[in-house]
């Protein structure tokens, strides 16, 4: 009599049953998933607004006055944001330098007894 091979393969000691193996991931590059999610998403994004405009250029159009105005925020506010980051590092900075000057005063003197 002549058995399958999954019946083989769950009769065999060494082996588990087919049904019990764990699966193979099949995923691909999460980079790509995400890649492919956002431009899953503009499309929908444009579709959406060509239906709302009743034309696929005006939709479009729309979507690039938001991409230029955010582009245009961002370069604004980019420079301010970069000054403003500066300054606060510079200040920590000068804290953790007065700090460590204090800490090595205060050991100074601890050994100095």
């Amino acid at each position: 009599m002549r058995f399958s091979e999954p019946v083989r393969m769950a009769d065999d000691g060494d082996h588990s049953p087919v049904w019990n193996r764990p699966r193979r991931r099949r995923g691909g590059n999460p980079l790509v998933s995400v890649v492919v999610t956002v431009l899953a998403l503009f499309g929908v994004l444009t579709a959406v607004l060509g239906i709302k405009e009743k034309s696929l250029a005006d939709g479009g159009a729309i979507m690039d006055r938001w991409i230029s105005a955010g582009v245009a925020t961002v370069r604004g506010e980019a420079p301010e944001v970069a000054d403003r980051a500066a300054d606060a590092a510079g200040a920590a900075a000068e804290k953790a330098g007065d700090a460590a000057q204090a800490g090595a005063a205060a050991a100074s003197e601890e050994l100095k007894k």
